[in-house]
């Protein structure tokens, strides 16, 4: 057994503790998250009431309905999609930094595998807050010193074909070395892995196959994990609870 902090905070999954530390994040995260949207809706408000551009309220509908239509769905189903990996205290930080999927979420899945957590546990949480400060420090430092300081430097030396190379794979690769992770922390769970495949294919297919559903495929995804998920559960799942991995 692990004599590690973080392993002897995870055993410790109900007590008082435990207990404060949900209470307080629950009121702080509803806190920071109000905050930031008052400060998210600030411009455009200034720019609707005070710059002169004469935008009434009808074109603000009008905008806010046509992306609702794109993307609303989204809006529902990422919580669902990222909780159980997250936890309660990192999911207020996700929704406030961004680039969940391509950056936080990987992090997290890291820094969990690096230390055996198992998903849905105190431990696997901890981990998952521990890996997001770690991008976000990360990811301010970076911006700071290699935008902010050298972004013009770095543009002007790296040839054109460099920089041409990084837009086009950065995303894959990072998608791809989450992927291989999510793969290799559930290797032991051959379900899991058939399920997400068999989601995976109806995912991208769908998009190719129906291009007129492709907006769907989302929402189609995440409703058939969870039916699977739920039909081909084990009964030792169903009724013991998670236990830590220590």
């Amino acid at each position: 057994m692990t004599n590690s902090p973080l392993a002897a905070a995870s055993e410790a999954r109900d007590t008082p503790e435990w207990a404060a530390f949900d209470k307080t994040t629950a009121r702080w995260g509803r806190i920071t998250m109000l905050v930031g949207l008052l400060f998210s809706l600030a411009g455009p408000v200034w720019l609707v009431y005070f710059s002169g551009l004469q935008v009434d309220a009808g074109k603000v509908w009008v905008a806010f309905l046509a992306i609702a239509a794109v993307v609303g769905v989204i809006w529902v189903l990422e919580p669902f999609a990222y909780f159980p990996i997250l936890g309660p205290a990192a999911m207020y930080q996700a929704f406030m930094i961004g680039n969940i999927s391509n950056k936080l979420l990987p992090s997290a899945v890291a820094g969990q595998a690096s230390i055996g957590a198992k998903t849905g546990t105190k431990r696997a949480d901890l981990a998952a807050i521990l890996a997001i400060c770690g991008a976000a420090l990360v990811h301010v430092v970076s911006l700071v010193v290699f935008v902010g300081l050298l972004g013009t430097v770095l543009l002007q030396v790296l040839p054109e074909a460099f920089l041409a190379a990084v837009s086009t794979y950065i995303f894959p690769a990072v998608l791809g070395g989450f992927v291989v992770q999510i793969i290799m922390t559930n290797r032991s769970q051959p379900r899991v892995l058939i399920v997400a495949a068999l989601v995976s294919v109806v995912l991208f297919g769908l998009s190719l196959l129906v291009p007129a559903l492709s907006a769907l495929a989302t929402v189609l995804a995440v409703v058939l994990t969870a039916t699977i998920a739920w039909l081909t559960r084990s009964k030792k799942t169903a009724t013991e609870p998670i236990e830590d991995v220590s």
